[in-house]
């Protein structure tokens, strides 16, 4: 079983029977197909089935040239996003045991690199055997899964302090990218400021809780590249039912860092009510679909 197969509603497909079952109804009965070469003489298929107009499972593999059979390779569970996540450009890797796909994205935002599980891969293949790449001018849509997360409350805060805080992020945002083009003077200005930042800590932590402190972040957890540990505030939320198991999802738009992604998780897994200005803070599985120009 897919790990985060339970985040869109299937938490009882526990056994390979169950699994092997619910492929073969996706790929008989699927909701979107898509086909291409990969350049060896290859065809390339995924069949996609939704659950609910937002998430569903897609299945990958290859159709033989004399019969068109399919022959499955693998699958997963994705959940569509609707809002653009990021401009910035995106470099594409292929996994070593299949074919599949990881992008990476530099956001100023987040002051790392970005890792995330490719969605349209068979777009980016039909692009890359036309000899396109690379292709500039790309935004790139963000969404995750998650198998365990609680609901935080928001660290009170009025207009003022609200203002503040934006003003230094954006400052930030501004020596980031000027230390990215080898501005020494920037790169000596953030060296102070996360000194000034530890101090400020280290102050608070002897006397207060961390997350009355640490209004949010975004961190790589445990050992896959994709995975991350995250706490944002909560932007919108909606619960939907996944059509075939009847288990209750919730929908939540994040704001993290200034960056925004859909996520979904299992009603069984989150602890706590989700509500609009609260957080959220959990593991996920990063998805990306990237919208490639025309």
């Amino acid at each position: 079983m897919h790990k985060f197969l339970r985040a869109i509603g299937f938490s009882q497909f526990d056994t390979r029977k169950k699994i092997q079952a619910l492929v073969k109804a996706c790929v008989l009965d699927s909701t979107e197909k898509y086909f291409t070469e990969n350049g060896n003489d290859t065809m390339l298929a995924e069949y996609c089935k939704d659950f609910s107009p937002n998430f569903g499972i897609a299945v990958c593999g290859e159709l033989s040239d004399n019969n068109n059979k399919f022959s499955y390779d693998y699958y997963y569970p994705y959940l569509k996003a609707d809002k653009i996540s990021t401009y910035e450009d995106i470099n594409i890797e292929r996994h070593a045991s299949r074919e599949s796909y990881a992008g990476v994205c530099d956001d100023i935002r987040l002051g790392v690199s970005l890792i995330f599980y490719l969605q349209n891969m068979i777009d980016y293949v039909r692009i890359k055997d036309l000899g396109r790449l690379p292709v500039r001018g790309t935004s790139l849509c963000l969404s995750a899964l998650s198998v365990e997360g609680m609901i935080m409350m928001p660290i009170n805060k009025n207009d003022r302090q609200k203002e503040t805080i934006r003003k230094r992020t954006n400052n930030r945002y501004r020596l980031i990218q000027a230390a990215r083009e080898g501005d020494e003077k920037a790169i000596e200005n953030l060296t102070l400021d996360d000194m000034d930042t530890y101090s400020f800590i280290s102050r608070r932590i002897l006397s207060e809780d961390v997350f009355s402190i640490v209004d949010s972040y975004f961190m790589p957890y445990g050992a896959e590249c994709d995975q991350y540990s995250v706490l944002g505030e909560i932007t919108e939320f909606t619960k939907v039912k996944n059509e075939l198991t009847g288990e209750q999802v919730y929908l939540i738009n994040i704001n993290c860092n200034e960056l925004y992604f859909d996520l979904c998780i299992n009603e069984k897994d989150l602890y706590g009510e989700p509500e609009i200005g609260r957080r959220f803070k959990g593991y996920i599985w990063l998805q990306g679909f990237i919208n490639f120009p025309e």
